[in-house]
């Protein structure tokens, strides 16, 4: 069955950089977009950011946009997080999700979720 894991989560800094990490199994990974969402404390989940199959259609938040960079590397089914400059706004549970098909925006799988906290 679909299993993704998230790793790389933690405590940080204002400003601090932190890469998450999402490793895929269980399924064909290079056939289906994935994203990365995220839960603030209090409210909804929500889309930080998506990358098609072959990784040439990326998109993300306003709130990360310049900041954040989603990556992917089928040959060895993960999925990225780079996270720059990082807000105390960013923390939250960050969880990735697998579409329906390539270029897919609906997600039908999820991961359990790593925490990130950002400190002013």
């Amino acid at each position: 069955q679909v299993q993704l894991v998230e790793s790389g989560g933690g405590l940080k800094q204002f400003g601090d950089s932190l890469s998450l990490s999402c490793a895929a199994s269980g399924f064909t990974f290079r056939l289906f977009a994935m994203a990365w969402y995220r839960q603030r404390p209090g409210k909804e989940r929500e889309l930080v950011a998506y990358i098609s199959w072959t990784g040439g259609i990326t998109d993300y938040a306003d709130s990360v946009k310049g900041r954040f960079t989603i990556s992917r590397d089928n040959a060895k089914n993960t999925v990225q997080l780079q996270m720059d400059s990082l807000k105390p706004e960013d923390t939250a549970n960050y969880y990735c999700a697998k579409s329906y098909g390539a270029n897919s925006r609906d997600m039908g799988s999820w991961g359990k979720g790593t925490l990130v906290a950002v400190s002013s």
